[in-house]
């Protein structure tokens, strides 16, 4: 089972999980205050578990407090996205290197499956939408690299926030037949179990990617 699996056990995870998501689809605007009154009322919690949930959105980055102003959705920028994809090229890069060597056959072929399924979808919307888990392929090489240090900086640690930019500036357009051809390449490396290479190549396809998200910052 993997570590993303998770269960709604609390009316906090309940509420955490929905905030989380409006956050990152962008159904609550980047930038935006959030007020535990009127989200007590939407959701239909208590403004304490409102509270927790925001507390644990701040954990993920997602969300920041300032003095005098409160809680908000945190800002998509420029400077933010740098800093984002300067760390994520790196951990990543690992993690597709690890991943070539410690990935199973089995997880390898789910992979490729993976990608089969999604081309189609590509071709027709010039959309590259990927759900959150298992259905997406950066989190499965994370995974896929078995090291455990590593998946907790980039699930627990900047995940949401890498989700954020890439679902609201990054999956349409152009762009997206490209990134899916980086990906076949990724996989074929990781496939013929190179690490060098698969390490490479996620590295200059995060780049490429900050580099497409950057232009639409400042557009």
């Amino acid at each position: 089972m993997s570590i993303f699996q998770e269960n709604a056990v609390t009316a906090s995870d309940k509420a955490f999980f929905r905030l989380r998501k409006e956050i990152v689809e962008g159904v609550i605007p980047a930038a935006s205050k959030l007020s535990e009154t009127e989200l007590s009322t939407k959701y239909e919690v208590s403004r304490a578990v409102v509270r927790e949930a925001i507390n644990r959105l701040e954990s993920c980055h997602l969300v920041e407090r300032k003095a005098n102003v409160g809680a908000r959705v945190v800002a998509l920028s420029p400077e933010g996205l740098i800093e984002l994809y300067q760390v994520r090229e790196s951990l990543e890069g690992m993690a597709a290197r690890l991943a070539a060597t410690n990935m199973s056959d089995d997880e390898v072929t789910e992979l490729k499956m993976l990608l089969n399924s999604q081309s189609e979808n590509i071709k027709t919307t010039e959309r590259y939408y990927q759900e959150a888990g298992d259905l997406d392929f950066h989190y499965r090489i994370i995974l896929g690299s078995k090291n455990n240090h590593l998946i907790n900086m980039l699930v627990n640690g900047l995940y949401h926030l890498v989700r954020m930019y890439r679902v609201q500036l990054g999956m349409a357009g152009p762009r997206v037949s490209t990134a899916f051809d980086e990906h076949k390449h990724i996989v074929q490396a990781i496939s013929n179990r190179d690490p060098e290479l698969a390490e490479m190549l996620m590295r200059r396809h995060i780049m490429y990617s900050k580099n497409n998200i950057e232009a639409k910052l400042n557009q």
